[in-house]
Parts: C-alpha cells; sequence; structure tokens
C-alpha cells in the first residue's frame, strides 16, 4: 500500500452509535435513566446479533451508557474483540420528568392536570432535558470516540432519543420531532463517518431487525437523507 493510501485510511474513523436490546419492563413504565432496569431475554439475542454483525468490522473502541441495559448491549460487541468496555456518561438517556409512571397514548397521562405545567414547550422539551444539551454532551461523546478509534471504528452503546437527536442535529432537521417516527429501532446502529475530525457521512442499519416485535417498527419510516453526505 502507498503512503498516500495508507494515509487516507487512517484519515476515516466510523463511529456507531447503537441502541441497546429489548429490556424487561412488565410494568411498562418510562424507566429512563432509572437503575435496575436490564435486558430481556429477547433483548440479549439482540446484542448477541449485533456482536456477530460486526465480529469483522475494525472494531477498536467499545463504550457505553452507565446504565445496564446499554451495559449489557455493549459487552458481547467489547468481548467479540477482545477489547474492555469503556463507559461514557455522556451517552446516557435523556432525563425526562415522567420517569417511573406510564406515560403513553391511551392512558389518561394528558389528562391530569398535574402533568400540563410539563407539556407547555415541545420544542425544548419542557418535560425533560433540552435537546440541544443532548447534542452538545452526545458530539462530545461522539468525537472522543472518534479519537480513541482514529483509522477504525468505535462502537457507543447509547438510547434512542440521544441517538435521534445527534444524528437530527448532524443531518440538519429540526430538533423537535414525532416520537413515533424515530428511525432508530432497538438494537440498530446508526453510523457516523469521519474525514479527519468532519463527520461525512451518516448510514443506518438493523442487523437484529427480525428479532424486534412487529409492533415497535411500525412508525420506523425512511428517513429523507439517510445513509447521504453531510455537511456538503
Amino acid at each position: 500500500m502507498s503512503e498516500n493510501a495508507d494515509t487516507k485510511r487512517q484519515d476515516i474513523t466510523v463511529v456507531h452509535l447503537m441502541r441497546h436490546g429489548e429490556v424487561h419492563n412488565p410494568e411498562g413504565v418510562l424507566y429512563g435513566r432509572r437503575p435496575g432496569y436490564h435486558l430481556s431475554e429477547l433483548g440479549r439475542k439482540m446484542a448477541d446479533r449485533v456482536a456477530e454483525h460486526l465480529e469483522k468490522r475494525d472494531i477498536t473502541h467499545v463504550v457505553a451508557s452507565p446504565l445496564e441495559r446499554a451495559q449489557e448491549t455493549a459487552t458481547p460487541v467489547a468481548k467479540a474483540h477482545g477489547l474492555d468496555l469503556a463507559t461514557d456518561e455522556r451517552l446516557i438517556e435523556a432525563a425526562n420528568v415522567f420517569e417511573g409512571k406510564t406515560f403513553g397514548v391511551g392512558d389518561g397521562a394528558l389528562r391530569k392536570p398535574d402533568n400540563w405545567k410539563h407539556l407547555t414547550n415541545p420544542f425544548r422539551p419542557s418535560w425533560g432535558e433540552p435537546y440541544i444539551e443532548q447534542v452538545v454532551r452526545m458530539m462530545g461523546a461522539l468525537d472522543a470516540a472518534r479519537d480513541a478509534a482514529r483509522g477504525h471504528e468505535a462502537v457507543c452503546v447509547s438510547h434512542q432519543l440521544p441517538i435521534w437527536i445527534v444524528r437530527s442535529f448532524v443531518e440538519r432537521r429540526r430538533l423537535w420531532h414525532d416520537p413515533r417516527k424515530r428511525q432508530c429501532t432497538l438494537a440498530s446502529l446508526t453510523s457516523f463517518t469521519y474525514r479527519g475530525d468532519k463527520i461525512v457521512s451518516v448510514g443506518y442499519s438493523e442487523p437484529a431487525r427480525d428479532l424486534v416485535p412487529a409492533h415497535l417498527l411500525a412508525g420506523a419510516k425512511p428517513v429523507k437523507g439517510a445513509s447521504k453526505g453531510v455537511g456538503a
């Protein structure tokens, strides 16, 4: 390989943002940042599937959110590459005032006056961590993983909302959105390709799609601009 070709290869780094697998949550609560929520049996199968999918990739760094479900999802990937699993607090789930409660369509939450004060501004959002703060910390985590895996690939295991928000920022979409239309299903990979320090493209894949319950796939539709260059 020529010196010029080797330099170009070293200049390309890929950082995969992986969402954790299915969580054991029989009560159906918003668990958010609460401790004690682990992968279900299906979630462990999802984690193993993605580890197999990435087994022959040039992964040199694996890092995860401190929450159990993320750590458990990242472990098979780290083991497959003989790597120690690192932890980055910046990859954690977004804070939400409804943690520990059931809050969804048809459960009556929107009719409770105590909840109204938290629903006044969907653009910030008023019920949790501001979108821009999620962008700042997630971009910091992405860049740290890029630096740790220069010229190779890294895997960062995080959570749906922060993954979707940082992708939306990179692809120059508005940050407020319909949660039902996020393209970030369980155990999916949102992959950021860097040339030097700049993100030049974003890709998306679902190695464990056949394991994901059908009702969770209904809203995840392709997004305009997916898997295309950015920042042009």
